[in-house]
């Protein structure tokens, strides 16, 4: 399969950005939490420029570039991480999870919407299987929906931002490096964050200095693995396989925020939510386009080998 590399890598990226929502709940726990995400996505995005630099791949970019650099800045940056920040600031790592789990689905709704890219009977059934998973595991818990709370409604905003910029960026990538627009949209949306953290949290700098040690290797690993790394990769995967089938992998990062919310917050896992991950990952598969790939080089092989001439007689 072509796109193997591609769906293992974003398997990866999952489970970086599954363990960072308990990660950024501690976080957020401790430090004034548009300060620190202002910080971290800057260190981010001074993570992929040096990176860029590395590879000598930084230009300037277009005028039309810029726009959308500048609106996915404000979708995939500021509304995302600040909505994300606020959000698990008012509810457990665990809800946060689950909702952000709903990505797939509002990126295949605003994909088809705006970029009007159709979607197969198989993967329709892929979100309706990835989506059963996440609502088992959001009915498992003992409130079910009473339970959701105003950060719940944060956490919702800040998915459905990100599913927005998705649909930018694949129009973005066309012309320019998704890592490169990567870098440029973590530096301006971290600048943007840093202004709205200065007139919502006046005092944040106090007592950043003061964190322990364990904190800081922390949010260093949030800042470099899950952002700065999670987003260059997962970025280069839309424009490989487009936002829709790339968003349906965020289904398995739910299940790794579960994991992460139970080994650093103590939070517990059931059996409905093994139960609902096994609906994840069916959807996953079917959703993302890899079953339909398989079955068309299946059948390409299958045609190949009927259509072989025999050998005559000389």
């Amino acid at each position: 399969m072509k796109n193997i590399q591609t769906y293992l890598l974003l398997i990866g990226i999952m489970i970086a950005w599954g363990f960072n929502v308990p990660i950024v709940k501690i976080l957020v726990g401790y430090f004034p939490p548009v300060t620190i995400t202002s910080l971290r996505i800057f260190t981010a995005g001074i993570s992929v420029f040096l990176i860029m630099a590395f590879i000598q791949k930084i230009r300037r970019p277009s005028k039309e570039e810029w726009k959308f650099i500048i609106f996915g800045s404000l979708f995939n940056v500021v509304g995302h991480h600040f909505f994300l920040s606020v959000g698990l600031t008012n509810t457990t790592a665990t809800n946060g999870a689950l909702i952000l789990g709903t990505g797939p689905l509002l990126t295949a709704i605003l994909s088809s919407v705006i970029l009007r890219n159709r979607a197969t009977w198989i993967q329709i059934l892929g979100f309706l299987f990835g989506s059963a998973g996440v609502s088992f595991i959001v009915l498992s818990g003992e409130k079910g929906l009473s339970g959701l709370s105003i950060g719940d409604l944060h956490i919702f905003f800040s998915i459905l931002s990100q599913a927005l910029s998705f649909i930018l960026i694949s129009k973005a990538a066309k012309t320019m490096d998704p890592r490169l627009l990567t870098g440029y949209m973590l530096i301006l949306g971290s600048v943007l964050l840093f202004f709205i953290s200065l007139w919502q949290e006046p005092k944040g700098f106090e007592g950043l200095f003061g964190a322990p040690i364990l904190l800081w290797v922390a949010f260093f690993s949030s800042a470099i693995l899950s952002t700065a790394l999670g987003h260059m990769f997962y970025n280069s995967a839309i424009k490989k396989i487009g936002p829709a089938e790339a968003s349906i992998f965020i289904n398995l990062s739910t299940f790794f925020s579960l994991v992460g919310s139970a080994v650093f917050l103590g939070e517990i896992i059931t059996s409905i939510h093994l139960f609902g991950l096994l609906f994840i990952v069916s959807g996953v598969v079917l959703g993302s386009g890899a079953l339909e790939e398989l079955l068309r080089k299946r059948k390409k092989r299958g045609v190949g080998q009927t259509q072989k001439p025999k050998k005559g007689f000389m």
